[in-house]
Parts: C-alpha cells; structure tokens; sequence
C-alpha cells in the first residue's frame, strides 16, 4: 500500500495520475470483452446446441489472433501514438462484439470470436502510455497498476456477467449481456480519445525510422530477430493443428494444410518487411549512441513466456485440476479456488513493478522467476493427500511470483528504446500467447504433475537466460524526425 500510495493515485489533477486511470480502465474493457463469452458459456452452449468440441474451438479461436495482432497493434502505436491507436481499438472491437452478441449460426460465432482475438492486443498500447508519462524510477509500478487492474477485467466479466444476464432475463440475457460490454466499450473509446494525450506537455513522441519491423542495430541482432519470430509462427501453426481433425474437428486437413501454407508466406512476407526496415543500417552501420542489444528484448520476451504463458495456461486447467485431484469437491467449489490465481494480479503485479523499481531490474527479474520455478515445483507434488486449504495456499503462492515476474517483464519493456517500446511490448505479449500455447499443448499429452513440472524446468533455463541481461543504466538515445538527438533517462 506504501508503494501504490507514493504515486498518489487519488490526485486526479496530475496529469500523469489521470492517464494511468484512464489507459488502466482502457485496458480493463479490452479484457471485459475479450473474456465475456467465457462466463456466459453455458448459456450459448444451450443456445445453440453446440458440441464440447465447438465449444473448445470457441475458447481457442479467441486467443488465436492475439499472438500476430500484438506484432501488428505495436507497429502502429510506435507510428500513430497510443490515443489514437486506442480509441480506435475499442471503437472497433465493439462492433465485432455486438455482432457475436447477435450471432444467430455456429459460423458466426466462431468467425467474431476470433475477430474479437484482436482486442487482447489492447494491453500493448497502454505499455507505450505509460512509459510515456512515467520516469524510470516509477515506470515498473506504474506499469504494475496498468496491468494488475486490466488484466482483472476477465475476473470481473467472471463475476459480472451471469448476473447481468439473469437480470435482463430470458433467452437472450446473454446476448444483451454481452452488447452491453460492446455499448461501455464503443462509449469509452471516445471518451479516451478526447481525455489522452500521448505525451506530457513539451515532450517529443519518438517515432521509428521505418515501419514494419524492429529496427536491429548489428547482423547478429538481425539473424537473431528473425530466428525469435519463428517459435511465434510455431504456435500459430498448433492453433491451426488443434482446430482440426487432430483437435476438435473444427474444418478438414485439407483447409489446415492452406492454413499452415498461409503462415508461411506470411513468414517470408514478414521477413522482407524486417529486412527492408534494416537493410540500410546493415549496409552503413548505426552510429554508437543510437545501438540497443536485442538480447535485451529476447530476454524479457522469453521471461514472458514463461510468467503471462503459464498463467493462461494455469488459469485455463485449474479448476479442473482441482476438481480431479480432490474427489470431495464440487464444479462450483473448483471453480472459486482456482480463481485465486488470477486475483492475485491486482497486488501483485504491481509489486512486481515496484520491486523492479526499487532493487534492480535483472535481479528482480531473477528472484521471481526462480520463486515462480520452485512455486511450480510445489504444485507439481500435489495430490489427493494434501489439505485442501494449504494446496490453495501454495497456489495462491505461486501465482504471486507468476504475476510479479509480469510486472517486472513490463518494468523494463519502456526502457528499452523509447520510440519502439509499443513494437518491443507487442513481440513481448505476444511471446506470452506463445507460452500458453505451448504450455496447454504439452497438457495434453502429460498429467498434471508432470505439466507443473516442465514449467518450472522451463523456469530455470529462463532464469540462467536472464543472467545475460544488461541493467538499463543512464540514458538511451533516441533522434526525433527533425534529427535532433534527446537523451531519456531509463536509470
């Protein structure tokens, strides 16, 4: 409470406090609606007669797209600023959200649903916001706050939702449910389009040179670039495997093999783009104060695989691991003690930011990684035996370090290179999308212990990797369009 309180966050007159509040809540709607079917469920399920099958091709469609709309949200943030970028996300995700609402087929509802996996790319633009308005020594908890508080927009659509549609009542109290998220949404995508600016009065908001990629500054930083895009095309590639007849049978082999055929030349496409961006500088060189290591982003984006992917991985089988190892329990009772994991965002993802604030960024980074490992090796050694409450205690435990070790990822993201830092949290989000495809995929081919288990080994491979990150220290320097060079404090 200390920590949160030294920001002030009920002086709505300072500026920067305004913009957390607004960028934070901006984020918490993206979640709401990216979320909402999840609670309401049963209810479409009954609706339309759907099979558990289109059921499960309903939950993977909707991550499905996030992992390329975090590529593509971040380009276009670094190019036309957060409010912009904002604004028209919510605008446009709550047409999408009304049409899943008014859905009358099975086609439908998929097809919106994974339209609707594009708003999960919102969390990237707030990122760039607040690393905007915040100097370095509050930017981690700053961050802290803007994800805890957004990314508790799922749970409170869990808690919200079924309710509201009770009360608007009949068949379709979902579907009004549901155009009610899409109405607070398109209403506040206005609202923050005229309340945001992207950056303090007097300060510069700098641009990439190109667009259309990470801007590298030596060829090893080139080849390495483009070998961390590949495990992102890997897991779009299982997406596509899983919705077919391997999976749950959502269309034939056939329209996989065009799907993975697609990715591919997407693959090269992308590749062109990032070499197009690049070529220059491979060619002449990069002048000294302009370089950045990109070792520093493939860092944060594999610590974030490993912190936000195994939470949307553990969030997604909890309730039922519950429900399996404890023979005594109920669906309902399952279902509330797995839901500790996911409130423990709103503290501490927030202290994981101001951890990093205050005792360093890599060893931050480390300490709760490892905490996060051993907090996974724990739950891995759980079984009927245990005592109920204490088994919810060590999760509870492990979720700490799972979401500080985000706020700490996101404690560095803005510190980076300042005038690609929506580019760099969008291929550090979307590493996290990979992780949880990844992690789920394992699950289903291994039983519970030994899926904690691989989490936590992944964990210390992480943790060594984290070794080789550089403290930010000074400044980083950045050239605005008119040439002129500005230094940014990121100590």
């Amino acid at each position: 409470m200390t920590t949160v309180s030294k920001l002030n966050l009920l002086k709505l007159s300072e500026p920067k406090i305004k913009t957390l509040h607004l960028t934070w809540f901006a984020f918490f709607l993206t979640f709401v609606v990216w979320f909402s079917h999840a609670p309401l469920m049963i209810f479409i399920k009954e609706a339309f007669d759907l099979s558990t099958a289109q059921v499960k091709a309903l939950l993977i469609l909707n991550v499905a797209l996030t992992i390329p709309a975090r590529i593509v949200v971040g380009i276009l943030v670094d190019k036309f600023g957060p409010r912009y970028v904002f604004s028209g996300l919510l605008i446009s995700s709550s047409f999408f959200c009304f049409a899943f609402a008014m859905a009358d087929s099975y086609a439908q509802l998929a097809l919106m649903r994974f339209l609707l996996g594009f708003v999960g790319a919102g969390f990237v633009i707030g990122i760039r916001m607040v690393g905007e308005w915040f100097p370095a020594r509050q930017v981690g908890i700053a961050e802290g706050i803007y994800g805890g508080w957004g990314n508790f927009g799922s749970a409170a659509a869990a808690m919200s939702l079924p309710t509201l549609a009770l009360i608007y009542g009949g068949n379709d109290g979902w579907r009004y449910a549901i155009a009610t998220t899409g109405a607070l949404t398109f209403l506040y995508g206005i609202f923050y389009y005229t309340q945001a600016k992207n950056t303090p009065k007097g300060s510069t908001y700098f641009k990439p040179k190109k667009s259309g990629g990470l801007e590298v500054t030596s060829k090893g930083d080139y080849y390495f670039y483009l070998a961390m895009n590949v495990p992102m095309y890997l897991a779009l590639a299982t997406l596509a495997w899983k919705l077919s007849p391997a999976g749950v049978a959502l269309y034939s082999d056939n329209i996989m093999m065009v799907l993975w055929g697609l990715l591919l030349v997407l693959f090269v496409f992308q590749t062109s783009q990032i070499h197009k961006v690049n070529k220059e500088a491979l060619r002449d060189g990069v002048a000294e104060f302009d370089k950045y290591k990109f070792k520093q982003v493939a860092i944060l984006s594999l610590a974030y695989f490993v912190t936000f992917g195994s939470e949307l991985a553990v969030v997604s089988m909890l309730p039922l691991f519950f429900l399996d190892t404890f023979v005594d329990l109920d669906p309902v009772k399952a279902g509330l003690l797995a839901s500790g994991f996911a409130f423990m965002n709103l503290v501490a993802r927030p202290t994981g930011g101001w951890f990093s604030d205050k005792f360093g960024r890599r060893k931050s980074l480390m300490i709760l990684i490892g905490g996060l490992s051993m907090g996974y090796f724990i739950l891995s050694n759980i079984d009927g035996h245990w005592f109920i409450p204490l088994a919810v205690a060590a999760t509870m435990l492990c979720s700490f370090f799972v979401q500080a070790g985000e706020g700490a990822v996101f404690a560095v993201v803005p510190l980076v290179k300042r005038r690609m830092t929506g580019q760099i949290a969008g291929m550090t989000g979307a590493y996290g999308n990979v992780g949880a495809v990844t992690y789920l995929t394992i699950l289903s081919f291994v039983d519970y212990s030994t899926f904690f288990m691989v989490i936590a080994c992944s964990a210390l491979v992480i943790f060594a990797a984290c070794w080789f990150m550089e403290e930010p220290q000074g400044h980083t320097t950045e050239v605005a369009a008119d040439g002129s060079v500005h230094l940014i404090d990121v100590s």
